[in-house]
């Protein structure tokens, strides 16, 4: 993990990569959790016999469970010190490119594409890019935004 002493360093990083996560496990308790959470009960996402031959072979992520798990795997990319607190402002632009398998191992890559100063603090865009261990596409690309209030 990165640690950035203040948010001035922080927007020092702009236009760099700053990272990578760990290597997080998706498996079926964690889909079926969140098919619970959104009501998204899709066959291709909460029944293995089915999905085995299906499209994917196997149950896949939602997209949205995937996006969802940018703050986890952002945590575990950097920390900003001086910061009284944090929040998700949105996104800019979201894609998924290649579906999740259950099983499969997922990281996160962050650049930092944009600071802004903001009354109270700074609104940092980061380009964060969820990567599939083994596979040659990623399976999300977003533009997260997040103010940093000091």
């Amino acid at each position: 993990m990165r640690a950035f002493p203040t948010p001035a360093d922080l927007v020092a990083a702009v236009g760099t990569e700053i990272g990578h996560s760990d290597w997080l496990t998706v498996d079926q308790q964690r889909i079926d959790r969140f098919a619970e959470s959104t009501g998204d009960h899709q066959w291709i996402h909460t029944d293995p016999a089915r999905a085995a031959d299906g499209p994917f072979g196997a149950t896949i992520a939602h997209g949205y469970l995937t996006l969802s798990l940018l703050p986890v795997l952002s945590e575990r990319v950097y920390r900003v010190e001086g910061v009284r607190m944090a929040v998700n402002y949105g996104l800019n632009k979201v894609r998924f490119v290649h579906p999740v398998r259950v099983g499969s191992r997922v990281r996160a890559r962050v650049a930092v594409a944009a600071a802004e100063e903001v009354p109270g603090g700074w609104q940092i865009t980061s380009r964060v890019t969820v990567e599939i261990d083994g596979a040659d596409k990623p399976a999300c690309v977003a533009e997260a935004v997040a103010r940093l209030y000091l």
